[in-house]
């Protein structure tokens, strides 16, 4: 069985990290399968999704990673090409992932203690983003 959801939300652009645990949770608690793998993808070229222990000092230390690996500070040919100075935000994205897929059992999340679904937001400006959760596996 496949069940196909979505998580709609606002996001604040400028490395805005969302935990978005709790709401995929509640996906899979209220889908009609007991075991399987939840997907998640989210639309945009902008932003990413990851795993990561969701507390304000690694949430720093995430969001100044990415400063140093892809400055937002740089030139980017995309922002020649567009003009909307974002290019860091569209590399930052496809480094980190549009996906990630989560096992899980008797409908609990495989996730370890500390580890908390997010996602962020590497855009230049608030977003309206939306993240597809499709559910597979069997009853």
């Amino acid at each position: 069985m496949i069940v196909t959801d979505r998580i709609s939300f606002q996001s604040k652009g400028y490395c805005d990290i969302v935990d978005i645990t709790h709401e995929v949770a509640k996906r899979v608690v209220k889908a009609q399968i007991d075991s399987g793998a939840v997907t998640l993808f989210v639309a945009g070229s902008t932003a990413g999704i990851t795993t990561i222990e969701f507390e304000p000092g690694l949430v720093s230390d995430f969001k100044e990673m990415w400063q140093q690996f892809a400055p937002d500070n740089i030139s980017y040919n995309h922002n020649r090409a567009w003009d909307d100075d974002n290019g860091y935000s569209h590399v930052r994205a496809s480094l980190l992932g549009a996906s990630l897929v989560i096992p899980f059992q008797d409908k609990i999340l495989a996730l370890g203690t500390w580890q908390q679904v997010v996602l962020v937001d590497f855009d230049n400006r608030p977003r309206s983003r939306q993240v597809v959760v499709q559910i597979m596996g069997e009853s």
